[in-house]
């Protein structure tokens, strides 16, 4: 190595890195939480090239011995990162080699930075993805469990944030669910993708190594080895998918958010949210603030960021790969913390929520939410349905002059508008009659939501036996 560099590739080099330039293309700072990965990776390839007889098995075990070490420093905190050293795989490397010796410098064998670091990207993704899961699994459990436990709770349907038509909260949870359902098939999706491995794609040409890549990616887990070096070295793919499902999700968690916002306002008093999920004002002693809804909603714009962000970073690059590529980690990293603490904070607080029956029931009251109820009574009693709505709309029109509900006028009053209107139009006008009678599937019943709840109780026990 020349005298001039300390860098470890600075053989071609004539004088060292400007001071600046090495701090400003070091990425050291965040790629050491690769650190794990890196490792597991170095242990898999140490292993391979041994079985190829590239490595002694002597070689392998002090390798294997060296970075286990290693990792226990880290671990402790006593690992000393080294910013000349530029990013985790040198530092890891250079400590190699200072515990090992020169056997340390021969791990390198048959691969590169660009196939190490697509790698080690590939390892984080994948326990991160696990970990999400896991969180949005917790979440979905406790949003089924408040579904069934609140089947029968009826409030207010919106339509233009308007009173529309009477359902029930369990109903209304099951919707949240259901976009949550769609957010997990993405991810797991994008799993399938993230599981492939780029390691031995060296460079961006391959290598001229005996190396069998088949071995590696069984010892790491992978389903198989990238089919194209020139790709698997440059491909940011799964990075930019995780943050688009991200995004997707945060914008689901986002509209919950909203209406949590909503129904905790003096306005709605619909729910209540236990303390420990809000804070007080400095100045107004009354103050309850649903701060973790507010953040989690604030928090989507930052993940939309990212995306946009790793969207843009990808757009212009030539293969193969290109410095740009460093860019990469801390987007991808700061949406991975964001998404796990928004389910988790989600996955608390959500089984916690207590609705307030009384205040929900009484708001599906206004707004003459049993309107379509009454429409569909007159069909059935044989007028056509563009006939039924006019008659309908006289009727609102009249109980919004007398401030009087459909359900609280009387017989003669409702007659007067039709004469094919009997008694037995208060089973349809009351709010329980108007969900009990939505009773299929996809329906608001309370009948209909516990076996809504009973199926994704199912599917998420085979979700979880998967995992």
């Amino acid at each position: 190595m020349s005298q001039a560099t300390n860098q470890s590739w600075g053989g071609r080099f004539s004088e060292p890195t400007d001071a600046f330039v090495e701090r400003f293309t070091a990425s050291v700072s965040f790629d050491q939480r690769l650190a794990a990965q890196d490792i597991r990776g170095s242990m898999a390839h140490a292993t391979m090239l041994a079985r190829v007889g590239v490595l002694t098995d002597d070689e392998r075990e002090a390798i294997v011995t060296g970075l286990s070490e290693i990792r226990d420093e880290i671990e402790r905190g006593e690992f000393q990162w080294s910013v000349p050293l530029e990013d985790v795989h040198m530092n890891i490397e250079a400590r190699l080699t200072d515990k090992i010796g020169i056997t340390g410098k021969k791990l390198h064998t048959g691969r590169s930075r660009n196939d190490q670091v697509a790698t080690d990207i590939r390892l984080f993704m994948r326990d991160a993805i696990d970990a999400i899961e896991v969180e949005l699994i917790r979440l979905r459990e406790g949003m089924v469990a408040l579904a069934d436990r609140e089947a029968d709770t009826i409030m207010p349907g919106f339509t233009h944030l308007q009173t529309a038509q009477p359902v029930t909260f369990g109903h209304h949870l099951l919707a949240w669910q259901e976009m949550l359902a769609r957010d997990h098939e993405r991810l797991l999706d994008c799993r399938k993708r993230v599981n492939v491995m780029p390691l031995g794609a060296a460079a961006l040409a391959g290598t001229t190594y005996p190396i069998d890549r088949h071995v590696t990616a069984e010892l790491l887990g992978f389903n198989r080895p990238a089919e194209n070096s020139l790709d698997a070295v440059s491909d940011r793919d799964f990075a930019i998918e995780f943050v688009s499902f991200a995004s997707i999700l945060l914008m689901h968690m986002s509209r919950m958010s909203e209406e949590l916002v909503l129904w905790t306002s003096a306005q709605f008093d619909f729910i209540d949210l236990p303390d420990r999920f809000c804070t007080g004002s400095s100045i107004m002693p009354q103050k309850k603030n649903p701060d973790v809804p507010e953040l989690v909603r604030g928090k989507t714009g930052r993940v939309y960021g990212h995306l946009m962000g790793l969207l843009t970073l990808m757009k212009s690059q030539p293969l193969a790969y290109n410095k740009d590529n460093q860019e990469d980690k801390e987007p991808l990293f700061d949406a991975v913390d964001t998404v796990g603490d928004c389910l988790k904070a989600f996955a608390d607080m959500v089984p916690a929520i207590e609705p307030k029956k009384v205040n929900m029931f009484e708001a599906a009251r206004k707004g003459f939410s049993t309107a379509t109820d009454l429409a569909d009574y007159l069909v059935r009693k044989g007028v056509a349905f563009r006939d039924a709505h006019e008659i309908v709309g006289e009727s609102v029109a009249y109980g919004l002059k007398e401030e009087k509900d459909l359900s609280e006028m009387s017989l003669d009053e409702l007659r007067q508008f039709s004469q094919v209107i009997e008694s037995d139009v208060f089973e349809v006008l009351t709010l329980e009659g108007s969900v009990a009678a939505r009773n299929h599937i996809g329906g608001t019943a309370p009948d209909q939501v516990r076996a809504a709840a009973q199926r994704a109780r199912e599917a998420l026990a085979v979700l979880k036996d998967q995992a």
